[in-house]
């Protein structure tokens, strides 16, 4: 059940679009973001929102997603349009704005880079790009230790996390999206100016 009556409605939308397993994921998704906003002192409810959403595209049709990803608007690069495993992220960020029409920026932005995440994030698209990486059912090695940074410090985990990412991309020899790299060098360079602090 939702944790907002309002937003029953998406629920059972992603309940129809998506495999029980996806569901269940996207359900915890929604759950972690509105704990790491509880504690960053975030929008709940639009983490919340944002985080139910997530993965909105991602067992859609694979021509539905390129198209989407494609038609977007929303700058995906050669990397990301190359990658079937990254479409739905730009896809579900197309599909939030023009099929259920929800225009807030920062939930598109969230949905749209929960994968491959950018620089400079707002505090709204951390929080769901972690909430993805460290929500209940993951258990990855590592994941006790990425759920502490995410709780200690957000800029810090957005580092660790990328850096994860990054190696998991090229374990796989799969290309880079420049997002990521930007991502990665802004959240490096972030954390080093802090500790000058």
């Amino acid at each position: 059940m939702s944790r907002y009556e309002e937003f029953d409605e998406y629920e059972k939308l992603i309940e129809e679009r998506l495999s029980k397993r996806r569901f269940k994921h996207s359900m915890n998704v929604a759950e972690e973001c509105y704990k790491l906003a509880e504690r960053y002192g975030a929008d709940k409810k639009r983490c919340y929102l944002a985080g139910l959403l997530h993965d909105i595209m991602k067992e859609d049709l694979p021509d539905r997603q390129k198209q989407y990803t494609v038609d977007s608007g929303l700058n995906p690069d050669s990397a990301e349009i190359a990658s079937k495993a990254l479409w739905h992220g730009v896809a579900g960020g197309y599909y939030v704005r023009e099929k259920l029409g929800i225009d807030d920026e920062e939930i598109i932005n969230a949905i749209r880079y929960h994968t491959v995440g950018c620089a400079k994030m707002s505090l709204v698209e951390k929080i769901v790009y972690l909430g993805d990486m460290i929500s209940e059912e993951r258990d990855y090695k590592g994941v006790e230790e990425m759920r502490r940074y995410c709780y200690e410090d957000i800029n810090k985990a957005m580092s660790v996390a990328l850096i994860y990412q990054i190696q998991c991309v090229v374990g796989k020899c799969a290309a880079i999206p420049v997002s990521t790299l930007e991502a990665y060098n802004y959240y490096l360079q972030f954390n080093k100016e802090k500790e000058k602090l």
